[in-house]
């Protein structure tokens, strides 16, 4: 398996960049501290576990205390810097909604990139626009990314989506599903061609995608993904009533994925305006930090 030989011993080929970045590097994740900017309010799918908010408590995905305009977030990232140093590795936008669907994300890490050049740009993405932003994406000084692929079967997809929304029309269904799952992985292949590094993300929902698991990996790492994480449904919305995955059923699903990708375990699945060292903050909200809080954990 090459995508395998990717990660031996510690290191890979894209270890420049990896080593210090803690949403892909376990050692990473305990020394070297990553920003996200809210500054992608708009979501182009919906997701049935996903109820996006402005909360200063609430400590999950699709969660942040408010929306920064390019400049604001800029100004924000400058100010990090200056307090943490070179702590501060990593500047990546994760929502509120979908990176790729707000002008803003582009607009603001085009600002930081000027700034900042050394920081490590990353995104989070459904990977719905993916492939035809790419371009855009290493312009503004992206080199990694994350893409939520939940689905490989539209069957399976139809089940968690409600519906998906590209260029301005509407798709519901397994034809939504079907389309997303297309996109994904075309966008996965586009990103790995043009020299980013990409994870994959897929939240496991025991009782409707465990068998979804190892035809993801191995088609994500065929297209060029270098990483998988495994994370757990938080039963909110349409699935409000559903049961989170166990423990159990977390390890079940890394072991069968890691025969294609090696897996990322550390997870916190962070706010979309996080700010510090994601495996040294507390369990309380970190927008109080990211949002003109002061109290880094380093």
């Amino acid at each position: 398996m090459e995508q395998l030989k990717v990660f031996e011993g510690g290191r890979s080929k894209f270890s420049h960049l990896t080593s210090a970045h803690p949403c892909f590097n376990e050692k990473a994740h305990f020394s070297t501290a990553r920003i996200h900017i809210p500054v992608a309010p708009k979501c182009n799918i919906q997701c049935n576990f996903c109820t996006r908010k402005i909360d200063k408590c609430e400590h999950r995905p699709g969660v942040s205390s408010g929306v920064m305009t390019p400049q604001e977030a800029a100004d924000r990232v400058d100010q990090v810097v200056k307090e943490m140093g070179d702590l501060m590795r990593v500047v990546g936008v994760a929502g509120p909604g979908e990176a790729l669907a707000n002008e803003e994300t582009f607009e603001s890490l085009k600002i930081v990139h000027e700034r900042h050049p050394d920081l490590i740009k990353c995104v989070a993405s459904n990977g719905l626009y993916l492939a035809e932003r790419v371009q855009d994406l290493l312009k503004v000084g992206v080199s990694s990314i994350t893409v939520t692929i939940n689905a490989f079967d539209p069957k399976v997809g139809a089940q968690i989506y409600s519906w998906v929304r590209y260029h301005n029309k509407t798709y519901r269904g397994e034809e939504g599903a079907k389309l997303l799952v297309e996109k994904q992985f075309a966008g996965v292949e586009a990103a790995a061609k043009a020299g980013m590094i990409v994870k994959v993300n897929t939240v496991l929902i025991p009782e409707i995608n465990a068998d979804q698991i190892e035809p993801i990996a191995k088609l994500a790492a065929e297209k060029g993904a270098v990483l998988m994480n495994i994370i757990p449904m938080i039963p909110l919305y349409k699935f409000a009533n559903m049961k989170a995955p166990e423990c159990k059923d977390l390890e079940q699903a890394r072991a069968v994925a890691e025969k294609y990708l090696p897996q990322f375990r550390l997870c916190k699945q962070c706010r979309a305006d996080a700010c510090g060292v994601p495996g040294k903050e507390e369990s309380m909200s970190p927008a109080q930090r990211a949002l003109g809080g002061t109290h880094y954990h380093a």
